[in-house]
């Protein structure tokens, strides 16, 4: 790569750390620390959340899908959207006035309200185990895709880059870092995508002609999806709006309902349509650069084995001059910061407020910013010593909504419910949905393993439910 696109990223991550040396001094205790003073503006909120929420994962891997079914890939944010929007007329008042009555500071401390501390005990350990998941496994991806554009940069550097940077601006700046760096991140993302590299592309691979000649007509087709697919999305995406520990921080960090419910509008809004289809029309045209033979000079031939979700950072970096492709490798890596900042943030809030019971310390700060560094310093560590990460990503992910959206839908319903119904859904749901996936079994219709584990965690919390007495949980 040339030097004046290392020095742009270079630029770009030095400047990330600028921000949360900024907000160091700015921060006087936990409340700003976790959920920025909760004074924070509709826009940033919701910039953050989509930057969140949209992350590494799905800005790669909706190329991937473009690569291989074309438009109809973008139905996956279209559950994003679904799930913002739901979740902003259901969820975010009935939350947002009561942290504003209790000081909430975590998830955990919602189902507290309607449990138990012992319940809210468990669903602190899950939540903490899985956000430390997805922040190595956010690490992970970033210093992967470094590696493979930067051929000087050894896989063992590009991890100890991305990992310390991260780590880094977020134990410095808190939650108020992590909003502000996420709204520069989306904008630079959004930016690079779509004034950069969609026109660029488009022209370099042929226009539409080029399109129409080399692709299958299903490629611009919305329904080349079989409904099991599109249900497994919705069921999959959904969820995780309500019970993301990210998501709850940022609900806090608001400063009335009302503007917590613009951002959520205003995040899926920017899911879908502007991300889904800017991140699905990239994944097209590098499939079309593919079957051309485009991209020979990057070592993939026609014919030749390729990674779908590499497709569009090869044709990236094959067609776009000098200068543009730093800002476009920033932008795609602000997409994996500003999930894996958001992540550390919720582990760290886990395990500081739910099961150390550490908030309310006189050092609480101090603390917070120390939880933060350990847990950022773990996730890297399991970065080096776990190549499958992100398989337990997938299966932290599934744990947590199998276990926890049932119990969060009850809570809104009704808030005296029954601490051993919400406990054992908890776990009957999370280990069903495990197990299926550890056991590879064909299931019926194709479906996801995590839509059996909400079943199974419905049925065991109704079940539980109408017993007469409603002993408290003792671990």
């Amino acid at each position: 790569m040339h030097w004046i696109d290392l020095t742009i990223f270079t630029v770009y991550l030095i400047f990330m750390l600028g921000v949360g040396f900024f907000f160091l001094r700015k921060n006087k205790d936990t409340d700003d620390y976790f959920v920025g003073g909760r004074r924070m503006s509709s826009l940033h909120i919701g910039l953050s959340v989509v930057a969140t929420d949209v992350g590494g994962g799905f800005s790669i891997g909706l190329g991937g899908l473009g690569f291989v079914m074309g438009v109809s890939g973008s139905w996956l944010l279209f559950s994003g959207l679904i799930g913002a929007w739901l979740t902003a007329v259901v969820l975010v008042p009935k939350v947002h006035r009561l942290s504003q009555r209790q000081n909430l500071l975590s998830f955990p401390q919602f189902l507290e309200n309607s449990y138990s501390k012992q319940v809210a005990l468990i669903a602190g350990i899950i939540s903490a185990i899985g956000y430390l998941g997805f922040t190595s496994s956010q690490i992970l991806a970033g210093a992967k895709l470094a590696a493979a554009t930067f051929p000087s940069l050894s896989f063992t550097t590009a991890l100890l880059v991305m990992g310390v940077i991260a780590v880094f601006y977020t134990v410095l700046g808190g939650l108020k870092a992590v909003i502000y760096t996420d709204t520069i991140q989306w904008i630079i993302l959004m930016g690079g995508l779509i004034f950069v590299a969609l026109p660029l592309c488009y022209f370099a691979v042929g226009g539409f002609d080029a399109i129409r000649e080399t692709l299958p007509a299903s490629y611009l087709s919305f329904t080349n999806i079989s409904w099991q697919q599109f249900l497994n999305w919705m069921i999959t995406v959904i969820p995780i709006w309500f019970i993301g520990m990210t998501l709850y921080q940022r609900i806090y960090a608001s400063r009335t309902p009302k503007s917590a419910q613009r951002a959520w509008f205003i995040a899926g809004l920017f899911e879908y349509p502007l991300m889904a289809f800017t991140g699905v029309l990239l994944g097209l045209l590098a499939k079309v650069a593919y079957e051309n033979g485009m991209l020979a000079v990057s070592g993939f031939p026609i014919g030749s084995e390729i990674d779908s979700e590499m497709g569009l950072p090869v044709l990236l970096k094959t067609v776009l001059p000098v200068g543009l492709t730093g800002i476009v490798l920033s932008a795609y890596f602000s997409a994996i910061m500003s999930t894996a900042d958001s992540c550390l943030m919720a582990a760290s809030g886990n395990v500081l407020t739910d099961i150390i019971k550490g908030h309310n310390h006189p050092s609480g700060l101090r603390i917070s910013q120390l939880l933060t560094f350990a847990i950022g310093a773990i996730a890297l560590l399991l970065a080096f010593k776990m190549p499958n990460v992100l398989d337990l990503m997938l299966h932290s992910y599934t744990f947590m909504v199998s276990g926890l959206f049932i119990p969060v839908i009850a809570a809104l319903i009704k808030t005296n419910n029954n601490p051993l119904a919400a406990f054992w859904s908890m776990i009957v749901g999370g280990c069903t949905s495990l197990t299926l996936i550890i056991l590879n079994l064909d299931l019926p219709f194709g479906l996801d393993p995590i839509i059996f584990g909400i079943a199974s965690s419905l049925a065991v919390f109704v079940l539980l439910s109408f017993t007469k007495k409603t002993p408290q949980v003792s671990i």
